[in-house]
């Protein structure tokens, strides 16, 4: 049998790297190497820690999970490989799999990567992904004032894809001043939180994009929404509560406070897009060589027990994707 290498999360916020075997694919799936992978600072780290709330355990599964929540468990959505072999050989392929360096997964599951977007840019295709749906949710148009709150990856990918509609302005909000740097790279300028409530100034906005992961974030949203604006959630708190003053604004301006997740495809498009398409919309998109802006580190694969608790703890906040290199193959693998 041949041989693969997995990282699991053994407890809250404690993981390993563990040697598992692997049966021949079977029928409709092909075996993948793993290249790169990357690790999310939002569902991911929330799932690392273990607080994902009882009730979400069957919706926040990942596609390929092993183990239940909250551990033992193994959890991921971001790897980059080459199939090794039958009719797609050699071909560079995203997947929704865990961190894992050789696995089976379902033909339908490996999306092609583009010849023009490069492997380690590749592992921004979920953050993308999930951008790209929040931007729908949104429906942001031509001339709309928009205000995103939150410089994480999505908010900077829905800022830049937000920008790119004609006549738009955008207003891209966080508290953490070493984010400047990516957003000036993305053409995009990043106001403090008590800046904005100057400009774009308070119920100015057409639509807001929340997506900082924390509660004065959305607060702060709704003080920006215009008479009846849309709000856009993209943020999940896991097991945590946010207090909003719906009392204030929000009633008398007909505020709209909608929810964006990656595992539905908005209704107005869920007849013609599936998640494939989607994914395959998200790679494309990465084919701009600005976005490399938005990795900000990388460690080795077996480096991962110690990695994770620092990328996925508070003290990394200004970490943006970090990217996960697999060792190159053996001469010989069996």
């Amino acid at each position: 049998m041949n041989q693969a290498r997995a990282f699991w999360i053994t407890a809250p916020g404690e993981g390993e790297i563990r040697a598992t075997r692997l049966a021949p694919p079977g029928p409709g799936e092909c075996r993948v190497r793993a290249r790169y992978g990357a690790i999310s600072r939002g569902t991911e780290s929330l799932v690392f820690r273990g607080r994902v709330p009882p009730d979400q355990y069957a919706a926040m599964r990942a596609p390929l999970q092993e183990g239940e929540f909250p551990a033992p468990v193994k959890y991921g959505y971001i790897s980059v490989g080459v199939v090794e072999g039958g009719t797609r050989a050699g071909e560079r392929v995203f997947c929704l799999h865990p961190h894992q360096d050789r696995y089976n997964a379902p033909e339908s599951m490996l999306v092609p990567i583009p010849d023009a977007v490069p492997d380690t840019r590749a592992v921004l295709a979920a953050n993308m992904e999930t951008a790209v749906n929040t931007v729908w949710d949104a429906g942001v148009g031509p001339g709309d004032r928009v205000a995103v709150i939150g410089a994480g990856v999505v908010g900077l990918l829905c800022a830049w894809l937000v920008r790119a509609i004609p006549g738009t302005r955008v207003a891209l909000i966080d508290p953490e001043p070493a984010r400047a740097e990516p957003a000036r790279a993305l053409g995009l300028a990043l106001h403090a939180p008590a800046a904005a409530r100057e400009r774009p100034g308070p119920a100015s906005c057409d639509v807001v994009i929340h997506c900082s992961g924390h509660g004065d974030g959305l607060v702060q949203a709704l003080e920006l929404a215009g008479t009846e604006a849309r709000v856009v959630e993209g943020s999940w708190y896991g097991d945590g509560a946010v207090s909003l003053p719906l009392g204030e604004g929000f009633h008398s301006r007909r505020l709209e406070l909608r929810s964006s997740q990656v595992g539905r495809i908005p209704p107005s498009r869920a007849a013609r897009w599936d998640h494939r398409r989607r994914l395959a919309l998200a790679l494309e998109l990465l084919a701009d060589p600005v976005l490399d802006v938005l990795i900000s580190g990388e460690d080795a694969f077996e480096d991962l027990p110690r990695v994770m608790p620092r990328v996925a703890g508070p003290a990394a906040a200004t970490t943006l994707c970090h990217r996960i290199r697999y060792p190159d193959p053996d001469p010989v693998w069996v």
